[in-house]
């Protein structure tokens, strides 16, 4: 029985699931396809039971297979919370970052700043993956997500990284052939350009006034012809002159320093959207994940002191 799970094969198996292929596993590893494929074999004939179903196009993890990376995840976890309590502040950081963040912000700021944290600290290696909705905050398949918003659960780790704010901008060539919205319901007259992310209701602005002492939220249901689930598609949109967009201030700070754009409604105020790393508990011990967080806090504040005006 001792011979069936061996220690060796965890980090192994963590990087093939989260790979999605044999090919893609082996290039993570530095391996051959076929080295990937025989190691596999030899898990599964340990195991009893198949870990994998193959197809020419995917893999999948079979119930087992799900047992095993669950476990095999939990063990690497406590490995390296262990090594980090031992090691304190003397280890350096080192083993697989997975990191999650929005297609936007994730493109334009993150992987620019995962691509310098690997250099600075060449005993990890990371993983990203962009989508347009976040994860399950109870998900273990990412080590961080960056994140809009504060998350309402107790359960995971929220680290404050930067202040941000919603912006509804349009181009000045756009707002001379419609005009300047004067109110939230002004809106309603415009055309819109909507974004699906999230839980975020769609097709739905919600704006305080700044100047108003309680702050009483307007809430607006606006229409136009586009709609996308990727924010940089709707900022290129209203740079054509299409109509008005909602979107963090930096994806379109220097459309606002140029020119290109101008703010509509400054007196009014959205929904808070600061930055925040979320994490699991159990990985709040992981070196690499401190330091990682550390480094997002650090450089995003940096960039956010530099475009301050």
């Amino acid at each position: 029985m001792n011979d069936i799970v061996q220690a060796a094969d965890f980090g192994f198996f963590s990087v093939l699931a989260s790979a999605g292929s044999l090919s893609a596993a082996a290039r993570e590893l530095g391996l051959t396809p076929a080295a990937v494929s025989k190691r596999l074999s030899q898990m599964e004939r340990r195991a009893g039971v198949p870990l994998v179903t193959r197809t020419t196009r995917r893999m999948m993890l079979t119930p087992e297979g799900e047992v095993y990376l669950q476990h095999a995840r939990r063990v690497l976890e406590e490995v390296d919370t262990l090594s980090s309590l031992l090691g304190g502040a003397k280890q350096r950081p080192t083993g697989l970052l997975r990191v999650n963040a929005t297609l936007g912000f994730g493109r334009r700021h993150v992987a620019p700043l995962i691509s310098s944290f690997i250099a600075a600290y060449p005993g990890v290696s990371a993983q990203l993956q962009l989508s347009a909705s976040p994860p399950l905050l109870t998900d273990d398949t990412y080590d961080v997500c960056v994140r809009f918003g504060e998350p309402p659960d107790g359960r995971v780790v929220a680290k404050w990284l930067a202040p941000n704010r919603r912006l509804l901008c349009a181009t000045p060539e756009y707002l001379a052939r419609r005009g300047n919205p004067e109110t939230p319901r002004d809106l309603t007259r415009h055309s819109c350009i909507t974004i699906r992310q999230g839980d975020e209701a769609y097709g739905v602005w919600r704006l305080s006034s700044q100047r108003a002492a309680a702050g009483k939220a307007e809430t607006v249901r606006i229409h136009g012809p586009l709609t996308t689930n990727d924010g940089e598609i709707a900022v290129r949109w209203a740079l054509a002159h299409h109509g008005i967009v909602m979107r963090s201030e930096w994806d379109i700070q220097e459309y606002l320093q140029d020119g290109r754009m101008r703010v509509v409604l400054p007196d009014y105020a959205t929904p808070d959207a600061d930055i925040y790393a979320v994490y699991a508990q159990q990985h709040q011990f992981s070196t690499r994940v401190r330091a990682f967080v550390d480094y997002l806090a650090e450089a995003l504040g940096e960039a956010r002191g530099a475009r301050a005006p």
